[in-house]
Order: structure tokens, then C-alpha cells, then sequence
């Protein structure tokens, strides 16, 4: 399995079960992370979305910079806006766990492309 294949295997697997935990718990996950049912929709979905991605290298490469992009995004709003406008949890802890994973997808989907493109 190649690099792509992989972040989006793990990350995804994490996005999933973030957002299957917050579902069973309710309550902020790990004591670290605010959460409401849209948040842990949304983590699911991502996550859902990046382990379709590892069905092959050229998905993998999309999703992994989309879903990226798409958290560093929702990260950088996070810092105007802590409830996200009234519709879910952006501030806190949730900045850096979206800005690190999104940095790290975004990266990969980007790197991955021009090692693909080389060969």
C-alpha cells in the first residue's frame, strides 16, 4: 500500500470512530473536544470519506488533499469563530487536531501527486 493509501486508511479510521465515540458519549470526547451531532456527522462522513479514498493511489491523492484543505479551512475559522456560527464546535482543542490533520492530508495529497507524477 502506498503513502497515500495509507494516511487516508489511518486518518480515516480515526475520523470515523472521532465521530462514532462522540455519537455513544454526547459529551466532549476525550475531555479535550467539544462535540454536537452535526461535528460528530461530520467527523464520520470525513472519515467515511478518506477510507473510500484508499481504494486506489489516484483517489486516495484527491481526497486526502480535498478533505485537507476542507480542515485547514474549517481550523482557520475556528480562531474567528469558537461555536462555528452557532452550528458546531471550531475553537479549543478542535483548531489543532483539524489544522494537524488537514496540514498532513493536504500535504500528502499534494507530494504524493508529484512522486506519482515522476515515476
Amino acid at each position: 500500500m502506498d503513502t497515500a493509501r495509507l494516511v487516508a486508511a489511518v486518518l480515516g479510521a480515526v475520523y470515523a470512530l472521532l465521530g462514532l465515540i462522540g455519537f455513544a458519549l454526547g459529551t466532549p470526547v476525550f475531555g479535550l473536544f467539544e462535540v454536537n451531532d452535526l461535528a460528530n456527522l461530520v467527523h464520520v462522513v470525513i472519515g467515511l470519506s478518506l477510507l473510500y479514498g484508499m481504494t486506489s493511489t489516484d483517489t486516495a491523492i484527491r481526497i486526502t488533499r480535498r478533505i485537507g484543505a476542507i480542515l485547514v479551512v474549517l481550523a482557520l475559522l475556528g480562531f474567528f469563530s469558537a461555536d462555528g456560527f452557532g452550528f458546531m464546535p471550531l475553537g479549543g482543542n478542535d483548531i489543532w487536531l483539524r489544522l494537524s490533520t488537514g496540514a498532513v492530508l493536504f500535504a500528502n495529497g499534494i507530494f504524493e501527486t508529484d512522486e506519482a507524477s515522476a515515476s
